[in-house]
């Protein structure tokens, strides 16, 4: 019996710590409290013109948005060349009372022009 509550607790313990969630911001947003200190990858696009890098560092604070709600991000580290303005992103880290936290490597962007065909251009055949 103890052996069993101790592995029950080993487990529990174990999972609780290795969730990610993943969420858009206006799901988190609603009830920011809910998830404070969870593990979450958040999708969202980034607010135009809110980029700011700290001089002389890696130091990123931008916001992130997605149906009208927003939320304030900081990463420290190297972003991909397709983090900018109105990038779709998905950011990896936690929330917590002052923004989100990204977590080393925590930044994926994308730019939808870059995927998406030219116009004019159909499959073969078509």
């Amino acid at each position: 019996m103890v052996l069993a509550l101790a592995l029950a607790g080993l487990l529990y313990s174990t999972l609780s710590e290795g969730t990610e969630y993943y969420k858009h911001v206006e799901e988190v947003m609603v009830n920011p409290g809910l998830w404070h200190g969870k593990n979450l990858q958040l999708h969202g696009f980034v607010v135009k013109d809110s980029i700011l890098r700290k001089r002389d560092s890696l130091e990123y604070k931008f916001k992130v948005q997605s149906k009208g709600a927003v939320v304030d991000a900081t990463y420290i580290g190297i972003v991909p060349d397709t983090f900018k303005d109105d990038s779709e992103v998905v950011l990896k880290g936690r929330l917590e009372a002052d923004g989100f936290r990204v977590s080393p490597n925590g930044v994926m962007a994308k730019c939808p022009s870059k995927y998406e065909p030219k116009k004019g251009l159909g499959s073969p055949g078509m």
